[in-house]
């Protein structure tokens, strides 16, 4: 009897032991996730490499004003015919700063913020999830109507809301974005811990007489990763566009930082006469969300078993 349950408990671990390498052979058969992976691997490079590629510091003044005139130099480079001296790739900005610089170091910023928001959320919205769908009864109707109550609200005008509480900055931004997502993902893990507990290796678990916590943590939720993965993905390129969104609105990021949404917000009022200052960070912006958006439609085909029967 005891050979029986044991082989059990082997089979509720046994999927997981080539889930990765399974997992990146279907990845890399996917031409979303490739395509993100190359705008990722760019950005990724960008990240790394910033204070040697940029030609300045991101928040130092090249150019003073003269007389008044507020020294938003377009783009001038030397192969296209610009013979000016120094040349800017992408220009200047309203404060003579080099919108290149700031763009390259505006990664250090932006994907951080967008990585961690969702880590946070993960995090406690998988402990909430599971603990909603373990136990269920009284505990699950408490969790989960509190989950239906922050999802009732739009998930930008929340993150508003809770930045003006804790108050303007990045952080604030981070823990705001990082609670208005915990409800996603509680009901993605609540959904996988209510069909998995059933299971056939978690009785085999309960037999052999494990508690409750390793039940949970051992195999329940390791189980029940996989959605949670192709969420997250997908939930990063949200995180930074929502960080730029509260930056835009002077809730995030506060001057001088080179945080993309804080660029395009000092750059929304001069968009006629500069369109410049506002293109270079919303194309980094759609870059990082387009980004992520394909690795997580790629991971999403790649753990779907019902696509790699082959």
């Amino acid at each position: 009897m005891s050979d029986k349950i044991a082989n059990l408990n082997d089979s509720g671990s046994r999927p997981r032991e080539n889930l990765f390498v399974e997992t990146l052979k279907n990845l890399l058969r996917n031409n979303s996730a490739r395509a993100g992976l190359v705008i990722l691997g760019f950005l990724l490079f960008i990240f790394i490499f910033a204070p040697v590629i940029a030609p300045y510091e991101p928040n130092i003044i090249l150019i003073d004003r003269p007389n008044g005139i507020i020294p938003r130099l377009p783009p001038c480079i030397e192969a296209f015919g610009c013979t000016d001296s120094p040349q800017f790739i992408m220009g200047l900005d309203g404060n003579g700063r080099d919108i290149f610089s700031r763009v390259l170091y505006g990664s250090r910023l932006s994907l951080p913020v967008g990585i961690a928001a969702v880590s946070i959320s993960i995090t406690f919205g998988s402990i909430i999830g599971l603990i909603a769908g373990f136990y269920g009864s009284w505990v699950d109707n408490i969790i989960m109507r509190i989950m239906d109550v922050l999802m009732a609200f739009p998930s930008l005008l929340l993150a508003i809301a809770i930045v003006t509480v804790l108050g303007p900055g990045l952080i604030n931004a981070l823990i705001a974005i990082a609670i208005v997502a915990i409800p996603t993902y509680a009901r993605l893990v609540r959904a996988s811990v209510l069909s998995l507990k059933e299971q056939e290796f978690v009785m085999a678990e309960r037999a052999l007489g494990a508690g409750d916590s390793r039940i949970m943590f051992g195999q329940i939720l390791p189980n029940s990763m996989t959605p949670i993965i192709v969420q997250g993905t997908l939930g990063i390129g949200t995180a930074v566009l929502d960080a730029a969104a509260l930056s835009f609105l002077g809730l995030g990021a506060q001057p001088p930082a080179s945080e993309w949404g804080r660029m395009l917000g000092d750059a929304i009022d001069f968009f006629r006469a500069a369109p410049h200052m506002a293109l270079f960070p919303g194309i980094a912006i759609m870059l990082t969300v387009l980004g992520f958006n394909l690795l997580g439609d790629g991971l999403r085909d790649a753990l779907d078993p019902r696509l790699n029967k082959s």
